[in-house]
């Protein structure tokens, strides 16, 4: 398999949590996705979502867990980050870097502020520290869609808040296919997600965030706002913000050099 790319399961109580791993390396790479995982998880994936992080392999064994699979009503954020401190544990995780994407970020940063013996290093990716005006329309929004049963128009309407125009371009030739595949059976996964970020406020502790942390924005982002990325780093102290002009929620997707400039935090001494 690509990058030595493995599936696992971790047991989080009653119920079990997803990972994909790949890599090699003695040092310990975990990732953590964004909202998209309450539609569709990593379960089985590892050979499909290797490829973009082959440049850590040779230093890190790389983690790509999704959420548990049984989530109760009113999880919140800080639940989430404290069942990700478990799966690590079991994995023998004793100290990772970790990167969060979007909701990720959000459940990165309750991960560092409660559990920082576990972090080396921290990456925030397009994300916020709380709740604002724009991400609750945006989230609501999306609910009412899965609500519907309109796939095709989350589809639609999360790519158009996510990536930047020129990429757009080219993908809007795609729409008439875009959500013919990947529909879940339910949404309940995504509702349960969805609310917690609606629930979501760590602006009032991210100062017990020590450990260096790497921020990375889109100028666009219209899906969290590039505010809330100055307010990350205003907040935290130990930390860089790197704001990709012309891009947005995607960066992570578009920028050519995100993945090097990941790597290259992760390695500085």
């Amino acid at each position: 398999m690509f990058g030595n790319a493995r599936n696992g399961i971790v047991k989080i109580g009653d119920t079990e949590m997803h990972y994909a791993s790949f890599g090699t390396g003695e040092k310990a790479l975990v990732l953590l996705p964004g909202l998209s995982d309450g539609l569709a998880t990593v379960q089985g994936k590892a050979a499909l979502l290797a490829r973009p992080y082959r440049l850590f392999f040779d230093r890190y064994t790389v983690y790509l867990f999704s959420r548990k699979e049984q989530m109760p009503k009113r999880y919140s954020i800080r639940d989430m980050a404290a069942d990700q401190a478990t799966a690590m544990q079991s994995l023998g995780i004793d100290r990772a870097a970790v990167m969060g994407v979007s909701q990720g970020g959000m459940i990165a940063e309750y991960l560092a502020i409660d559990r920082p013996e576990l972090i080396d290093k921290l990456v925030l990716a397009v994300t916020a520290p709380c709740i604002s005006p724009m991400i609750e329309a945006n989230v609501t929004r999306w609910t009412q869609m899965a609500q519907k049963g309109e796939h095709k128009q989350l589809m639609i309407d999360t790519s158009e808040n996510s990536y930047s125009e020129a990429r757009l371009k080219k993908m809007r030739k795609l729409y008439p296919l875009i959500g013919l595949l990947g529909k879940p059976k339910t949404y309940e996964r995504f509702f349960r997600n969805a609310d917690a970020i609606l629930r979501f406020d760590a602006l009032p502790e991210l100062d017990k965030i020590q450990c260096p942390t790497l921020i990375l924005a889109g100028e666009q982002d219209k899906t969290v706002g590039v505010e809330a990325s100055y307010t990350l780093h205003e907040r935290i102290r130990n930390s860089t913000l790197h704001v990709y002009p012309g891009l947005g929620h995607a960066a992570f997707e578009e920028a050519p050099d995100f993945n090097q400039r990941v790597y290259d935090f992760l390695e500085e001494t």
